[in-house]
Parts: structure tokens; C-alpha cells; sequence
């Protein structure tokens, strides 16, 4: 067994376990306030954490889906010392997704713990294994793109919340360890993630008011994450030799 396939074989067996676990996290976490404004005409509340942590079959869905995108990571990224946060990150990435995507919110409570888990690994082995460069790389990259997304927060882009501006410190962290190529490209990648499907649902139903229409950006731009991942450090190599 060469050292990719056990790569992927340990990132896909510790993300599988970590999805077991998304329905459980999920029940735990206390439930938002009520929002400050009325909803939008014809918009309905969305479901509560604890009906999400209870619907049929999550945990076994989650663990599919982690195990395949963490079997993904292992095979691109090789034994490599990333693999620590990476594979566990998976299953956060899957539950952070599938709760934005129902809910249009980014929970706290396991975002910020995630940043703050992935943060700590990344100073230990970046110091451990002297890889300083992309330690500094990584926590740069970690500013930077928090410090982007708090921008366009600020000047009130269409469907950016807090949620996603402290997710982007987590990307930025991840995909900065790995290269600028991979913060580039996977940053740029969310954005297309989040664009080009309301563009076609507009053009298939014609009606041009979806394009405007605010939709969750927390799964695409963990897609995009992912996307820097996977084809950003050979995006690098090509770019800065």
C-alpha cells in the first residue's frame, strides 16, 4: 500500500466518524434568536437545530459524504503533516454546509472552536517540523481573507453574513498552509460556487430576480475550500514557479 492510498484511507475513515457525529453536535447547540426584523414576504422561519439534528438517516448521509470528500483530500494532499487538521475539519465542513444551506445561518459554536482547534495544530506542527514559512503563510492568509470578507460584511453584500466572515478566517488558515495558489483559487472558487447556479436557475425558470436573490454562501464557499485544496498548489507551482 503506497503512501496516497493510506493517506486517503485514514482522512476518509476519520472524516466518516467525525460525520457520525454532525447529529449529535447539532442537537447540542442552542438555538438562535429570533431575528430583530420581520421576514421577507413569502419567506418562512428556518427549522430549529434540534429538528435538523433529528431528521432520519443524517448521521449515516454525513458520514457518507465526509468520508468520500476526506478519502478526496487524503489522495490530493498525500502523508503529509495538514492531514492532522484537515480530515477532521471534513466533517465540520459537512455540518457547517448542511446547517447554512437549511437555515441561512453558520453556528458559532462550531466555527469558532474549529478556527481556534485548526489554529493551535497549525502553530504546533509549523514549529515542530520548522515549516515556518507556511505557518506565517497560513496565519496571514487568515487575516487576509477574514479581513476581506469583514469588508464586503461591512458594505453589506447581498446574502454575507458574520457567520461567513469568521468561516473565511478558517479557509483562509487552511488553504494558506498550503500556498497562495490554493487562497486564490479557492477563495475565487466560492465565488463562482455561489454565482454561476443562481445565474442558471434564472435563465432555466427566466426570471431575472433570482439573480439578486440572497442564497447561502457557507456551502459554496467550503466547495470553493475544497477546489483550492485539491488543484490550488499546482495552481501555484505554475504561477510563481
Amino acid at each position: 500500500m503506497n503512501d496516497t492510498v493510506l493517506a486517503s484511507l485514514l482522512a476518509a475513515l476519520v472524516a466518516a466518524l467525525g460525520g457520525l457525529l454532525v447529529p449529535f453536535v447539532l442537537a447540542q447547540l442552542p438555538e438562535p434568536e429570533p431575528p430583530s426584523t420581520p421576514l421577507p414576504e413569502g419567506e418562512t422561519p428556518p427549522p430549529p437545530y434540534a429538528e435538523l439534528a433529528a431528521r432520519p438517516g443524517l448521521g449515516w448521509r454525513c458520514a457518507v459524504v465526509a468520508g468520500v470528500l476526506g478519502g478526496v483530500v487524503g489522495a490530493t494532499q498525500g502523508l503529509v503533516w495538514s492531514l492532522v487538521w484537515l480530515a477532521p475539519l471534513v466533517p465540520v465542513a459537512v455540518a457547517l454546509a448542511f446547517v447554512d444551506w437549511h437555515t441561512r445561518l453558520l453556528p458559532r459554536r462550531i466555527v469558532v472552536p474549529a478556527t481556534l482547534a485548526a489554529l493551535a495544530a497549525v502553530l504546533v506542527v509549523g514549529l515542530a517540523t520548522d515549516q515556518r514559512d507556511a505557518l506565517v503563510r497560513a496565519v496571514v492568509a487568515m487575516v487576509v481573507a477574514r479581513s476581506f470578507f469583514w469588508v464586503l460584511w461591512f458594505v453589506h453584500a447581498t446574502g454575507l453574513g458574520f457567520g461567513d466572515v469568521r468561516l473565511a478566517a478558517l479557509v483562509g488558515l487552511v488553504l494558506g498552509w498550503e500556498g497562495w495558489g490554493a487562497v486564490a483559487l479557492g477563495l475565487w472558487s466560492g465565488f463562482v460556487a455561489l454565482g454561476v447556479p443562481g445565474v442558471l436557475l434564472a435563465l432555466v425558470r427566466r426570471d431575472l430576480t433570482l439573480v439578486r436573490k440572497a442564497y447561502p454562501f457557507g456551502p459554496a464557499m467550503l466547495a470553493g475550500a475544497l477546489v483550492g485544496l485539491v488543484w490550488g498548489t499546482a495552481l501555484g507551482a505554475r504561477v510563481w514557479g
